[in-house]
């Protein structure tokens, strides 16, 4: 393990954990989770041969890859290659050092929300960011994947690739396969974060009754009497869905420069925009990415028309918008699907040049076997199936693919993105009826 630490150092670090090998899973998507795709934009950065990606993906998806076995500094399972030859292929991830590990632990106990989302079995993205402020990398980046196989290749082959894509899935379900990798096992990572947790409690204890108390009753002496207030009440639950404001008395509204209907769409708005943020406080859980801080009048139409069923609001959203009804319509399928990331890859066509488009390329060439790749025709950002099925990949300026079909003569949205064009492009034909529009149609953006 040249370059790395010895990965038998630290607390609960001689943990090996071991998972079944997946069963065949043809035409789905490796990672689902933004942590997921994250390890493979690590492997598929750092791999120098697109073909070894695409053959391992294609092992992968076949299911020949046996049990992985996970253990800190490294992963290991049998790949079974195209030749039906078995091979140990092993990946290598440098563990973290006790000291980075005292500093990670120190600064998830400071925010509760990082441990409860750990204990669901999510990766928060602010948990990532705050480790690396302070020097640490929990994710792996480019390089960051050593690999080593029986079959002697010198970068990534197709046995270690193919291992890669089966750990996107495990690290899909339990993020903790990547802390054990790092150097922790998911109970002695806990039981280091209690033991932290406890005696920050009881060192704020001793630091309160050192300072100089206030004048009055001590807060512990009040409440032992038991009785003098009621006992607080318990947190409210959240509600199912945002309330309802109540309609405007129109006779009481002054004529001078107010728009009742307007009013009553902008309320409805508040109560939505007041429902996430309280359900934000009580899980402590990241922004929500489809609402942006930052949008243009003719977004923020489309924003408040995903929030009301009302067809009076939405038919002056449509007319204000510019987008016309039908328009309109695409465009909150959109938000729904992605917010303002899905409406700039429905309204942007641009041109895609230079090393993005060859990256572009090589991933549609690596998604499929030649035999089974469709014709596709290209317009800008966007792929067009010619084969007579009604499929568009529209890749966004993050490199991400988006699944469009074709219905009542229209292009519109039906997936989330995916790194994986195969992916995206089973999500647009999945049950996907209707004839292709025309190229009038599609340079017009719809």
């Amino acid at each position: 393990m040249t370059g790395h630490e010895d990965p038998t150092a630290g607390h609960g670090s001689d943990v090996e954990r071991t998972f079944a090998a997946f069963p065949p899973a043809r035409g789905r998507g490796f990672a689902v989770t933004w942590w997921g795709q994250a390890w493979l934009t690590a492997l598929e950065e750092s791999a120098l041969d697109l073909q070894q990606l695409k053959a391992g993906r294609r092992l992968a998806r076949a299911g020949a890859v046996g049990a992985v076995s996970v253990r800190p500094g490294r992963i290991t399972a049998m790949v079974r290659g195209r030749d039906r030859t078995a091979h140990r292929a092993d990946v290598l991830v440098e563990p973290l050092t006790e000291r980075q590990w005292e500093r990670f632990l120190d600064m998830t106990v400071e925010r509760a929300g990082h441990v409860a989302a750990l204990l669901d079995r999510e990766m928060p993205p602010h948990l990532v960011e705050d480790a690396s402020v302070t020097g640490i990398d929990l994710l792996p980046g480019m390089g960051d994947l050593e690999p080593e196989c029986a079959c002697d290749a010198w970068d990534h082959c197709e046995h270690t690739a193919a291992l890669c894509y089966q750990v996107a899935r495990l690290l899909d379900a339990d993020p903790f396969v990547l802390f054990l990798m790092r150097g922790r096992a998911e109970q002695a990572l806990l039981a280091d974060l209690q033991a932290r947790g406890d005696t920050a409690s009881a060192d704020g204890v001793r630091d309160s009754s050192a300072s100089p108390s206030p004048p009055g009753v001590d807060a512990l002496e009040a409440y032992s009497t038991g009785d003098i207030l009621p006992p607080l009440p318990a947190l409210p639950g959240l509600p199912a869905e945002p309330g309802t404001p109540p309609s405007l008395d129109t006779e009481a509204v002054p004529d001078a420069d107010v728009d009742p209907d307007a009013l009553e769409v902008l309320a409805a708005a508040t109560a939505v925009e007041a429902h996430r943020m309280l359900a934000e406080a009580l899980r402590d859980a990241p922004r929500d990415p489809a609402v942006a801080s930052e949008l243009t009048l003719a977004q923020d139409a489309v924003r408040l028309a995903a929030g009301t069923s009302d067809t009076r609001v939405t038919e002056r959203l449509a007319d204000g918008s510019g987008r016309g009804r039908d328009g309109l319509d695409v465009a909150v399928r959109a938000w729904r699907l992605g917010g303002e990331a899905a409406l700039r890859v429905l309204d942007e066509t641009w041109t895609v040049e230079g090393e993005t488009l060859a990256r572009a390329c090589a991933a549609l060439k690596a998604a499929w076997d030649e035999d089974e790749r469709p014709p596709l025709r290209r317009d800008g950002n966007r792929w067009t199936t010619m084969d007579g099925s009604p499929g568009q990949l529209r890749l966004g300026r993050d490199g991400r693919w988006w699944p469009y079909r074709a219905e009542a003569g229209r292009w519109v949205p039906v997936g989330a993105p995916a790194r994986d064009p195969a992916t995206a492009l089973a999500a647009a034909e999945a049950d996907g009826v209707g004839p292709q529009p025309d190229r009038a149609e599609e340079s017009e953006g719809r």
